[in-house]
């Protein structure tokens, strides 16, 4: 999807694009635009959902200011990682670590959706700016979607991929389904992730002051 964010002050809003499945143990992955006060830069971030259970967040500046022009933001997910990219660029990489322990999600369908709400008890330095209304209308811009997806279909085995398409070029393209990072991506993830990350639940030692989750022992791979 291409996105151009609200621009000038949208403290308190929160722009979303992202992926769930339905029902109290829902999958879901989350890119989530944090609003900022004028001149201050926007924040990203990041989630993954698994069988209901989130709280695996990283946040990241953008090297541009996403409110003057359209940027496309994608989410590669297949069996074997999840992963975030901004304008082609990998940002973060949420592997299946099933093997640890650790639930990934594969076994739910998933819908698109996208909103532009008002979070302001947390979304804006941890809720402490409120949405200022004098500022509304507020806008975000959405353009050009385009997903290469397989479609789901009933199924006895519930991780299948039915082979029923969502576009003729998906029919004959089907790398996604295996796609990784290689040598260039996995470069541009660490320059990202080194000069753009501003929080990493896997290095919070605060809020997991028994040890970081499983995940996160690999979470650079």
């Amino acid at each position: 999807m291409e996105l151009k964010l609200v621009a000038g002050n949208s403290a308190g809003t929160v722009t979303a694009y992202y992926l769930s499945s339905e029902g109290p143990n829902h999958d879901e992955i989350d890119f989530e635009f944090l609003g900022n006060l004028s001149g201050d830069p926007y924040i990203v971030h990041t989630n993954v959902y698994t069988q209901g259970k989130g709280e695996r967040e990283q946040q990241f500046y953008l090297w541009f200011d996403p409110t003057k022009n359209f940027h496309t933001y994608s989410i590669l997910w297949n069996t074997q990682r999840i992963i975030f990219l901004v304008d082609n660029i990998p940002i973060r990489v949420f592997n299946n670590e099933e093997a640890n322990g650790v639930p990934f999600p594969k076994n739910q369908p998933m819908k698109l959706y996208s909103s532009l709400w008002n979070a302001d008890q947390w979304a804006t330095r941890g809720g402490m700016v409120k949405t200022d209304w004098s500022k509304a209308p507020f806008t975000a811009y959405y353009r050009n979607f385009n997903a290469n997806a397989c479609l789901s279909r009933p199924s006895k085995d519930s991780t299948s991929c039915a082979s029923v398409f969502t576009s003729v070029k998906a029919k004959t393209d089907k790398t996604w389904q295996t796609q990784g990072l290689d040598a260039s991506s996995r470069r541009r993830l660490r320059w990202v992730q080194k000069y753009y990350m501003i929080y990493n639940y896997c290095t919070d030692l605060k809020r997991f002051s028994q040890g970081s989750p499983r995940e996160c022992h690999h979470w650079r791979s």
